[in-house]
């Protein structure tokens, strides 16, 4: 277990290191990381340690072929709008930050909650 908490530990910190990359963006959430914008949650780190991000359509479809990722599941459910961040992008903030922004630029075409 420690090594596994050690690895999301890890993960938490790149994380944090790339929502501060976003001045209009606060990381929230004690037990499940998140962030959102508008009222709509953009980007999430699972409990296994593994970030998520909302993208539209075209920029999922992008997303998944380029990094060779798949969307998100949780609890058996599939979040359609959600991409897995592997691991090597996860380490690099300034490629990461693209796909951040473009995430949260993809949620505040949304309306509002």
């Amino acid at each position: 277990m420690t090594e596994n908490r050690d690895e999301y530990d890890a993960n938490l910190e790149l994380y944090e290191k790339v929502v501060a990359t976003n001045p209009e963006v606060e990381r929230k959430g004690k037990t499940m990381p998140y962030t959102s914008h508008n009222g709509h949650m953009f980007s999430f780190l699972t409990k296994e340690g593994k970030l998520a991000l909302r993208l539209s359509d075209e920029d999922r479809e992008a997303f998944v072929e380029r990094y060779g990722t798949e969307l998100v599941v949780q609890y058996g459910a599939v979040m359609k709008e959600y991409v897995e961040v592997p691991q090597t992008l996860l380490q690099d903030t300034d490629e990461l930050k693209k796909c951040f922004d473009l995430s949260y630029q993809y949620v505040g075409t949304l309306k509002p909650k």
